[in-house]
């Protein structure tokens, strides 16, 4: 597994090369918090597509220093984009990893094939709890962000597995990704999106609920959704072979 040096910090990433004439090209982007390991192997290994799962910024493998906006990401998967040489991808965003998928597409849409939103919202308001609770008391609050990230029947290794690895983020960049959030809302622009556009959503999703994934639907043309019952936001952790059907039938 890979890093490449992007202005000056040294960035991990996973890769996949599936697709040997280059048609069908995946970049995996992960919520707050996360790194690559946020895309299960069924994702990050997907059939007939070469696929890229960086870890952002100060986030996971990588070096350098956590953003403090969503449009400071995208500029990142821009810059990571054009340091691999790759174009005309589908950008797979997961959450804060979604909201940096959609700030792309409306900035950087020459270079996009297609947009798949997972568990993602075009805004994504972050209660004050999270935030304070991250400066007052970091290992409480990665305690709460976890509980409501997954489904309550959800297995209890992946609880455990999703504690232990957000709470390896420094808590500054953890603060600036659910600060980054709570300022992004483009509910008013989506209607300039026109690349094709699959929404995915858990029902049990208690962080951002079907209707935010119901509302990317109804708001950019063409758009479809995909709901899989009894998930929860961590949607593609939980129910990694669901969410693997939907994407390799979308990007088909």
């Amino acid at each position: 597994m890979p890093y490449i040096n992007i202005a000056g910090e040294e960035i991990f990433y996973a890769r996949h090369q599936g697709d040997p004439k280059g048609q069908r090209t995946l970049v995996f982007v992960h919520g707050a918090g996360g790194s690559h390991l946020s895309w299960p192997p069924q994702l990050r290994r997907l059939a007939g597509a070469n696929t890229y799962a960086p870890d952002l910024p100060g986030h996971g493998q990588s070096e350098g220093q956590g953003r403090t906006s969503i449009s400071a990401y995208a500029d990142f998967v821009a810059a990571f984009l054009e340091t691999l040489g790759l174009e005309k991808v589908t950008l797979v965003g997961h959450s804060m990893g979604g909201a940096t998928a959609l700030d792309f597409a409306l900035r950087y849409s020459e270079k996009l094939a297609g947009l798949v939103l997972v568990g993602s919202g075009a805004r994504l308001r972050v209660a004050p709890a999270i935030l304070e609770g991250i400066r007052r008391d970091f290992e409480a609050a990665v305690r709460l962000i976890c509980d409501y990230a997954f489904a309550t029947d959800a297995p209890e290794r992946l609880k455990r597995e999703g504690r232990r690895q957000m709470g390896q983020t420094h808590p500054d960049v953890l603060y600036g990704d659910f600060a980054a959030c709570d300022a992004f809302d483009v509910m008013d622009r989506l209607g300039e999106i026109r690349c094709p556009t699959l929404a995915i959503c858990g029902t049990a999703d208690r962080l951002t609920p079907p209707k935010y994934s119901t509302y990317l639907r109804d708001h950019i043309s063409g758009a479809q959704l995909v709901l899989i019952e009894g998930a929860g936001h961590m949607v593609m952790l939980e129910q990694p072979e669901a969410v693997s059907r939907a994407i390799a039938d979308f990007i088909q």
